[in-house]
């Protein structure tokens, strides 16, 4: 069984029996002990696994880290253990200072389902605070895999990882400040646009003017990006696919079109503020595409009409009436915005 098949029975233990663990240390046997035994490490052997490894600290004596994975009979990762709902951001000082007085060059903080990896990027002997790779085990990327298996016993290189942390760290953070401008920007984002586009000052009002400009900007560059995916990848897989006849249908009378589909990642964005992404559907149908929830035509969101040459944006109402806006172009949805989300709460408060 590969790296990336044991993660996915670990993620799957902790959906079924997490709810069932009530304390560290069967947090630790449940859940931590199968991810160190994922990596190659036999955890019973003490020459590779050593539970509650001493990192005595100058004159206070006995403090010990949860395990230490050893090469060489060298600690080479420190690995400290916290009951799974407990919130890492108020542990990492307590594993810096065992980092501190021991020769391992990595540390991982956890909870069994967050798991933090540090090292000393920024200045030698001394972690950093902020980890270079940050993964949810239950939402675990193929690319966080790659950088997991390094660590692996019949892989972990020392000088490898060292050179991709760095990359790893930063392009983390930046991705995550994106993350974060892009659904709120900030004053200094704002500006920086502004700088680019507009002749005149800056004043507040222009501020307040461009901050929505930005925010709607950033939504529609995303939704562009994805869009022109999509229609790659259903273009490639059109060059593809065996062309085979099929007799006419109702249901192959139906073509979904790019813009429709470029529609749904629109109105997507807007409802992620208030609902997960994985809730939210669409299906095609011969006269309109409807948005939904939960992928039940009884939690539509908003229909969309694109196939004539008015286009129009409707809802329902609770009598299942329908009510129509003419857009321009899919770009208007935006306007719509808080009639989205306003829908979209009521359906998970239902």
């Amino acid at each position: 069984m590969d790296l990336k098949d044991q993660l996915k029975q670990i993620a799957d233990k902790i959906s079924k029996y997490k709810d069932s663990t009530q304390t560290e240390e069967a947090t630790k046997n449940a859940f931590i002990m199968p991810f160190i035994n994922a990596l190659g490490y036999d955890i019973f052997n003490p020459e590779e696994v050593v539970p509650e490894f001493v990192a005595d600290i100058g004159s206070k004596k006995g403090e010990k880290v949860d395990y230490a994975i050893l090469k060489n009979n060298s600690p080479i990762i420190l690995i400290e253990c916290k009951h799974w709902k407990e919130n890492l951001d108020i542990h990492s000082t307590q594993l810096l200072r065992y980092f501190n007085v021991t020769k391992a060059k990595f540390a991982i903080l956890t909870n069994g389902i967050i798991y933090r990896f540090y090292t000393d990027l920024e200045e030698t002997n001394k972690m950093d605070e902020k980890p270079f790779l940050d993964i949810n085990i239950c939402e675990i990327k193929d690319n966080q895999i790659e950088e997991i298996k390094k660590f692996h016993k019949s892989y972990f290189d020392l000088d490898n990882i060292i050179n991709t942390a760095s990359t790893l760290k930063y392009s983390n953070e930046i991705k995550g400040i994106l993350t974060s401008e892009f659904k709120q920007p900030n004053e200094d984002f704002i500006k920086f646009f502004i700088s680019k586009v507009y002749n005149g000052r800056a004043t507040e009002k222009v501020i307040n003017q461009f901050s929505e400009i930005v925010k709607i900007s950033c939504q529609q560059f995303l939704s562009d990006i994805i869009t022109e995916r999509l229609k790659t990848a259903l273009d490639n897989e059109k060059e593809t696919e065996p062309k085979i006849p099929e007799p006419e249908t109702k249901e192959n009378l139906i073509t979904t079109t790019a813009e429709e589909i470029e529609g749904f990642h629109i109105i997507k964005s807007i409802l992620r503020e208030e609902i997960e992404g994985s809730r939210i559907h669409y299906r095609d149908f011969q006269k309109f595409f409807s948005i939904l929830i939960d992928d039940s035509i009884r939690n539509t969101v908003c229909r969309l009409y694109l196939t004539d040459s008015t286009k129009h944006l409707a809802f329902l109402s609770d009598d299942k009436n329908e009510t129509k806006h003419v857009i321009d172009s899919i770009d208007d949805i935006y306007k719509f915005s808080k009639q989205l989300k306003e829908i979209g709460k009521k359906f998970i408060k239902a």
